[in-house]
């Protein structure tokens, strides 16, 4: 580890569950510690179809990757990445074109740490510790300029993330952030949380979640939609997760609403 990486672990705070080591705990990763543990499975115990729930996310996550790369995508800026696990964006995209490029946006140390030491030296990729919240920022980082081109069409993707970031903040006025920056064709790609389908459950979900450094804030489908703003939104439009572009009909469950998670990706024109 360098000098680099070992200052960003020194910053990891081990008191309290990270929503992002719980997510790698609950996709079967290895890089969490007791505390997410602990914290990952009294939320299975009240929510025994969490680890599905996150299964059917990434599922999307490859999905949505695919089809942009088959509208033409070669670029891609993940925002709140997370801790990698198998499937990431880059493994996708260059399943299906070898010369895609990614760069990692998280704010947390250990996602950040995690992804430079698998990525090594990988020069189509970059990690960035930065806080989405803040595009102005993210968008001047000399590692997402130098690798991806403006000009050109870019995936924005903000999966499983934008439930993170509080009413508080200017949710619209971010994403537009991101949109105006893009060039035509580029797409916007995201799941969220919602109460929308077992609201005893994700209430007691949320409640738990308060616990960590990023409380959840669920929404509907109809607020999911509203972050379209400027972007066209691709069929079938928000939906439960099983239901965005199922390649199969086992992907879909006979109650899709179980899943408590929307996808959408949209276009800019």
């Amino acid at each position: 580890m360098n000098n680099h990486d070992s200052m960003e672990t020194d910053e990891i705070d081990l008191s309290r569950p990270s929503a992002a080591r719980v997510y790698d705990y609950y996709l079967g990763g290895a890089h969490n510690f007791a505390v997410d543990r602990e914290m990952a499975q009294q939320a299975i115990r009240m929510w025994p179809d969490l680890p599905l729930i996150m299964q059917a996310n990434r599922a999307f996550l490859r999905r949505a990757v695919r089809h942009c790369v088959a509208a033409g995508v070669r670029q891609f800026l993940d925002l709140g990445s997370g801790i990698p696990t198998a499937g990431n964006v880059h493994e996708v995209a260059r399943a299906a074109d070898p010369g895609a490029r990614v760069v990692y946006v998280d704010r947390d140390p250990i996602a950040v740490t995690y992804s430079r030491s698998i990525l090594g030296d990988d020069r189509q990729t970059a990690v960035v510790k930065a806080d989405l919240c803040r595009p102005d920022l993210v968008l001047t980082r000399p590692e997402v300029t130098s690798l991806l081109d403006f000009d050109q069409p870019i995936a924005v993707m903000m999966v499983a993330v934008l439930h993170f970031v509080p009413d508080s903040e200017d949710l619209a006025g971010i994403i537009a952030g991101y949109r105006d920056a893009v060039a035509p064709g580029s797409f916007l790609v995201v799941s969220h949380a919602t109460e929308a389908g077992q609201p005893e459950k994700a209430e007691e979900h949320q409640e738990l979640y308060r616990r960590t450094a990023t409380p959840m804030t669920m929404r509907s489908q109809e607020q999911v939609a509203a972050l379209f703003d400027g972007f066209d939104l691709i069929d079938p439009g928000v939906v439960y997760l099983p239901l965005w572009r199922p390649e199969s009909l086992d992907e879909v469950d006979e109650h899709p609403e179980r899943f408590t998670g929307l996808a959408a990706v949209g276009r800019k024109p």
